[in-house]
């Protein structure tokens, strides 16, 4: 895929994939839980034929991010389908489907994994100026500041939890400030890119030197609160921590009490834990946090993205089994 004006691009799928050790019966694909035309086009792109559900249908092209039950209907009632594509990079709301089929050998799972990184790490990027930056404080100000506050993102420690897509393209955007960029990730190796590649478990020991925190980690049980009361109790006064990953991955609590005791100098949340966050919560009062009420990747940036791994997909599918974005059942990303 090639960059056109004002367009992002799915870098997963630009590097090429592996052949999928599965490789479901190829056949006919239908759209759920309703139609979309750029979608459609995308299924007949890469090679597909359109049918209704029906006991035909081989392959699903799932295109919303509600309605799991709708889908497990689906799959329960015409076990000849072996290929799911799901809407998202994070496949969370889906986890009680995939674990439904966790010891099954279909359907083979895909989702938008990596496809979004280019926008989702331009929000981290945004989140981690605006708040280094103080604008959160300057955007309340009613009156001219009489002390210049705030700091730069050049030659910053960022701490980067996740190692995905997004936080290569993360890494990548960092490099222009010349920023010391620590990866934390599930499984052991270097990431290409990082000044430090260490794992989950090592995450306390790089807490306190980091000035910029990004959660760019999937949601699984494994990740749940990963930021709570002691990690904010490790980190700097004049750290901020900034969240485009899912919001479960943040004790909500803790944050409140973190950043009203100024144990963190600031917080950017694009998701939150609930979500959407209730109007009474009292983070919409902290001067210190900026929400974006889960904006990192609006439709017109991910529905080109979409279109492009579902015609990547469908092609591999009916043809080479270069599946982008395959999703483990049992991990549940």
């Amino acid at each position: 895929m090639t960059r056109g004006t004002g367009q992002h691009r799915d870098l997963l799928a630009e590097g090429g994939a592996a052949v999928s050790a599965k490789r479901p019966s190829p056949g006919p694909i239908t759209i759920l839980p309703e139609s979309n035309a750029m979608f459609s086009d995308a299924v007949e792109a890469g090679g597909g034929r359109l049918v209704p559900l029906s006991s035909e249908t081989r392959g699903i092209v799932w295109i919303a991010n509600h309605s799991p039950e709708v889908l497990l209907n689906a799959l329960e009632k015409f076990p000849e389908i072996q290929w799911v594509q799901l809407p998202w990079a994070g496949v969370d709301k889906f986890s009680g489907v995939l674990s439904r089929f966790a010891d099954e050998e279909w359907p083979l799972w895909t989702s938008a994994k990596g496809a979004y990184s280019e926008p989702v790490a331009e929000q981290a990027l945004a989140l981690s100026l605006a708040l280094l930056r103080q604008f959160p404080q300057r955007a309340l100000s009613t009156s001219w500041a009489t002390e210049q506050t705030g700091t730069s993102l050049y030659g910053k420690r960022v701490v980067i939890v996740g190692a995905g897509g997004i936080a290569i393209e993360i890494m990548r955007l960092m490099a222009a400030f010349d920023a010391h960029v620590t990866i934390v990730r599930r499984s052991p190796g270097e990431l290409a890119g990082a000044d430090l590649t260490v794992t989950t478990e090592r995450l306390h020991d790089v807490l306190p030197d980091a000035d910029v925190v990004i959660l760019a980690a999937a949601s699984t049980t494994g990740t749940a609160k990963l930021i709570g009361t002691a990690e904010f109790a490790l980190m700097k006064k004049e750290a901020v921590l900034v969240n485009i990953a899912r919001g479960a991955l943040i004790d909500t609590d803790a944050l409140v009490a973190a950043l009203r005791d100024g144990e963190i100098a600031g917080a950017g949340l694009d998701v939150t834990d609930p979500e959407p966050l209730p109007d009474d919560n009292e983070l919409w009062n902290e001067p210190a946090c900026i929400i974006t009420s889960h904006s990192a990747d609006t439709p017109p940036m991910t529905q080109p993205l979409l279109a492009n791994r579902i015609r990547v997909n469908v092609a591999a599918f009916l043809g080479d089994g270069r599946f982008v974005g395959t999703v483990d059942p049992e991990a549940g990303y």
